[in-house]
């Protein structure tokens, strides 16, 4: 490519998160030609504000508590200071020339700005220089992510929002945290952990709804024997604020809040976050000019030369699951002849709280709603019924299960709470992909004394005939 104004490309990528980079790395390994356009820091929100500096705070943050729980260890204790220097070293300092670096040595072209689509496969983009059209000889893909949803309550407020939660600079005394999953009881752990007085209002009757139901509940027990005050059924109604000003990213906004909810009463604090949900980021990417809406989008209806990826397109809103899917459209633009994907690829995921979350496929009640409940079983243990678990803490607290199609023997789904146990979730991951029967899954034998002691426990509950 040249330097003008017009460029082309095979693949023309809008949107420079970790998603978009995968799509251009496998469409130029496969050998094409793609440009990346993005308005912000190249590598995204996880990059910078999400994933990376998330579990930047979090790891620590587990180790202290994990010290607490082990006789012959001195008890560590989390230092704000350095634990914000570890998050600022982890997204580089907000500097994305690392990432540039790497797009410059993976012959990607990167073009900075918004880009929007103006035509069929014409992609206009407004940047620091101007405006530039770049040209896609084969697709343009739409890797936007996702932006958060702030309901109108909070006009005129300036609440906090998940960046300013990874971004902290100033550390609220009092912090309410409006929300009830992934982001909000992340957040409301670091932020705890760094001396905020964290208060959650939560809408609905619990915590990490999508999960198995022993997850909210052991997570708000945890969260509540940290300090942090759980309130549920609290369905803000209205929120105030005097002085209300966007003073920048992790800084207080403006002067106290006061939130007011339907059935829980009025809560002042210093600062409040939102964490509410996000949707796709669709909103100005020029799906108008083809006369198309971000329902079409969702719905895969689109023209054979435009695709959407990651929190942007219709599949699982995860880093992840956005990268997987990266990896085989950018493969497939370059015409590798790969193996068929599964029909149904399970979502794994792993809330980093204290104790961990980690589940993948499907739970339970989405089973039985899919199959009918005499074709599914289930077995459940506790976190420390094996030596493997008992050992990482002395009272590791929590929960395993695995749901089962009774009629052909496989995993469906597995849902761990407990120390360390994200580390449990990929085996569950590989048998539900492989449809391994638990009959074989049986002859799995797990190393003693570890964690994975946790599947043999599972699996000797299964009733003798799937065994």
């Amino acid at each position: 490519m040249t330097d003008t104004d017009e460029l082309n490309a095979d693949v023309v990528v809008i949107g420079g998160g970790p998603v978009g980079e995968n799509v251009a790395q496998y469409a130029v390994e496969g050998g094409l030609s793609a440009a990346l356009v993005e308005g912000e820091l190249l590598g995204g929100e996880c990059s910078y504000y999400a994933c990376m500096p998330s579990k930047a705070l979090l790891r620590p943050i587990d180790v202290a508590h994990t010290t607490a729980h082990l006789p012959g260890v001195e008890d560590a204790a989390v230092q704000p200071k350095e634990l914000l220097a570890r998050r600022d070293t982890w997204v580089s300092h907000y500097d994305d020339s690392g990432q540039v670096k790497w797009a410059d040595g993976a012959d990607i072209a990167l073009v900075r700005g918004h880009g929007r689509i103006v035509g069929e496969k014409r992609v206009e983009v407004s940047g620091p220089d101007g405006t530039r059209t770049v040209t896609a000889d084969r697709a343009v893909v739409l890797a936007t992510g996702s932006v958060p949803v702030v309901p109108p309550v909070f006009d005129g407020v300036s609440p906090w929002g998940s960046r300013d939660a990874t971004g902290v600079v100033e550390v609220p005394e009092r912090l309410l945290v409006v929300g009830g999953g992934v982001i909000a009881v992340e957040a409301a752990t670091w932020m705890a952990a760094l001396g905020s007085q964290v208060r959650m209002l939560v809408r609905g009757p619990a915590l990490l709804e999508k999960n198995e139901p022993f997850a909210g509940d052991i997570v708000r027990s945890a969260l509540e024997k940290a300090g942090i005050a759980v309130v549920l059924g609290a369905d803000v109604t209205s929120a105030v604020r005097e002085h209300a000003d966007d003073t920048g990213l992790g800084r207080i906004h403006g002067g106290e809040v006061t939130v007011t909810t339907s059935a829980s009463g009025t809560f002042t604090a210093d600062e409040v976050l939102v964490a509410t949900g996000r949707r796709p980021n669709l909103a100005d990417v020029g799906l108008d000019a083809l006369g198309l809406s971000a329902d079409d989008v969702r719905s895969g209806t689109l023209p054979e030369w435009l695709h959407a990826v990651g929190d942007a397109g219709p599949g699982a809103p995860l880093t992840h699951m956005g990268k997987y899917e990266a990896r085989v459209l950018g493969s497939k633009l370059a015409g590798a002849d790969e193996a068929p994907a599964p029909a149904n690829v399970p979502v794994p995921q792993v809330v980093f709280t204290d104790p961990q979350v980690a589940s993948v496929g499907q739970s339970e009640a989405e089973a039985r709603s899919a199959l009918g409940d005499d074709a599914v079983v289930t077995s459940e243990v506790g976190f420390g019924t094996a030596a493997g678990t008992s050992l990482l803490r002395d009272d590791a607290d929590g929960r395993a299960k695995i749901v089962v199609d009774r009629r052909r023997g496989v995993v469906m789904g597995a849902t761990f709470v407990g120390p360390d146990a994200a580390e449990l979730l990929h085996a569950a991951t590989i048998a539900i992909v492989g449809e391994v029967p638990v009959s074989v899954l049986r002859h799995a034998v797990p190393s003693y004394p570890t964690a994975s002691e946790l599947w043999l426990r599972m699996l000797e509950q299964l009733p003798r005939d799937l065994r």
